[in-house]
């Protein structure tokens, strides 16, 4: 953590918030950091006694069943440390990034829920605007809680991926969602005596024979396009395991979306958006393709860990599984889910109520708490100990070891680059408009090299 004035931090967060209104992006932007108040020449408020009067400012986003957990979890925090009174405001998540810079800079928050760290400006990348918590970070704005002991109640895992800068721990975070794997019916499949597909070569078998007996094979929400690139990002994680890597592969120069592996990648994209995918998908919502699957008009669906409670609201006596997008010749490449990090907590470094802070973050990380907590919003947990107690918990625990960070939580576009600098099996007919894999796969690197080029 850098330690510079507090003018100059201020400073930088002016910066910052510059450079972040001039960058482009291949997907919706979050809302620019508002400018740092003026209240950050301000020094830091001394610390209170540890049993004096206190105020807890704490700052979430607005998450229905997460705020309700904390309501109740706050009045219990009190009870067990009366002089304490928790002050929580509730904000919309669009808004919870330039909310959380405005009351940092200001000296006027003490824990803060932010989303898992994602997007770091690195080193190979040129001209491109760091995210908001890292320049928080280097403003020396977040508390370096490395060396607290409820941070070793969390995965490894979990705090190297979403939590960790410059080998200092800053936040823990509460939960992850996967995006990569298939649901599939089951009933389906033994009736059809179809097994349940580790590779490509048997995932490609399988809807072979589905189609034959005049089952469509896959549906998604394919009107809302975003849901059938998603749906294959299984599919480029089974291609490319180390997702970091192939961040770094693009930028560098050593990976190109036209090289020949991508453009096996992208062979199968055009099998799954064409082969796979049923007629119509590109016609049926993204909130109504969960409830077509568990009506059994279909006999997989590729989606994300958040369709779970949507289907079972739809059929609660569907029977499904959820495996792995097996996008690989090699079963050993499709063991893993890709997926992302959720919320998670940090604190102020400038608070005056450290203790009060810390006190609260080691209860909420109470292995009881924090089961309570993960019933109550239905997050993959990020305690080892912890079970998500659904149907959708129980599918992805025996992939949870293999969880990783997936490709666009490492990817930052470089500036100039073109509307087709994206992975997307979306670009594909009849959700986009080429059908020619090699065609796609040079007007794809050629986006993405005018950014590059514009950037050396």
């Amino acid at each position: 953590m850098f330690k510079r004035s507090l003018t100059l931090i201020a400073m930088i967060l002016v910066l910052a918030t510059v450079l972040s209104a001039c960058g482009g992006s291949a997907t919706p932007a979050p809302a620019a950091p508002a400018a740092p108040a003026a209240a950050a020449t301000q020094a830091p408020a001394a610390p209170a006694p540890a049993d004096a009067k206190v105020t807890l400012k704490v700052l979430v986003h607005q998450n229905p069943p997460m705020v309700e957990f904390m309501e109740a979890f706050n009045q219990k925090f009190q009870a067990k440390y009366p002089n304490i009174t928790v002050d929580m405001s509730v904000v919309n998540a669009n808004d919870l990034s330039t909310v959380t810079q405005t009351r940092l800079t200001a000296n006027d928050v003490d824990v803060v829920d932010m989303f898992g760290f994602a997007n770091a400006s690195q080193p190979y990348m040129k001209n491109v605007t760091a995210p908001n918590w890292q320049t928080l970070i280097e403003a020396g704005l977040l508390m370096d809680i490395s060396d607290q002991p409820f941070v070793k109640n969390y995965d490894e895992a979990t705090i190297k991926d979403a939590g960790t800068y410059n080998g200092k721990v800053y936040q823990i975070n509460l939960g992850r969602v996967s995006y990569s794997g298939i649901y599939y019916n089951k009933d389906m499949f033994t009736a059809n005596n179809v097994k349940v597909p580790t590779t490509w070569g048997e995932l490609v078998a399988a809807c072979e024979t589905f189609t034959a007996a005049k089952i469509p094979c896959m549906t998604a929400g394919g009107k809302d396009g975003w849901p059938i690139f998603v749906g294959a990002y299984g599919l480029i994680g089974a291609m490319y395991p180390d997702q970091a890597a192939l961040v770094e592969g693009l930028w560098t120069g050593s990976t190109k979306w036209n090289d020949a592996k991508a453009l096996e990648m992208w062979e199968k994209m055009k099998v799954y958006t064409q082969n796979m995918m049923e007629s119509g998908a590109s016609g049926i919502a993204g909130d109504a393709a969960p409830g077509r699957f568990a009506s059994g008009a279909v006999a997989m669906f590729p989606g994300g860990t958040w369709y779970a409670s949507a289907i079972e609201a739809a059929e609660p006596a569907f029977q499904w599984g959820y495996i792995p997008f097996p996008g690989s010749d090699n079963a050993d490449d499709n063991k893993y889910l890709f997926g992302k990090y959720d919320q998670g907590w940090v604190i102020a470094a400038n608070t005056a109520n450290k203790d009060a802070s810390l006190k609260y973050l080691t209860e909420f990380s109470d292995p009881a708490n924090y089961q309570a907590f993960a019933n109550a919003v239905g997050f993959i947990p990020t305690q080892p100990g912890a079970k998500l107690e659904t149907q959708i918990g129980q599918e992805v625990a025996q992939y949870l070891a293999n969880f990783r960070v997936g490709y666009e939580q490492y990817w930052v576009a470089p500036k100039g680059a073109g509307q087709y600098a994206n992975p997307y099996a979306s670009y594909f007919k009849p959700f986009g408009t080429y059908d020619a894999p090699q065609e796609l796969a040079d007007k794809v690197q050629a986006d993405l090299q005018s950014g590059l080029d514009a950037n050396k």
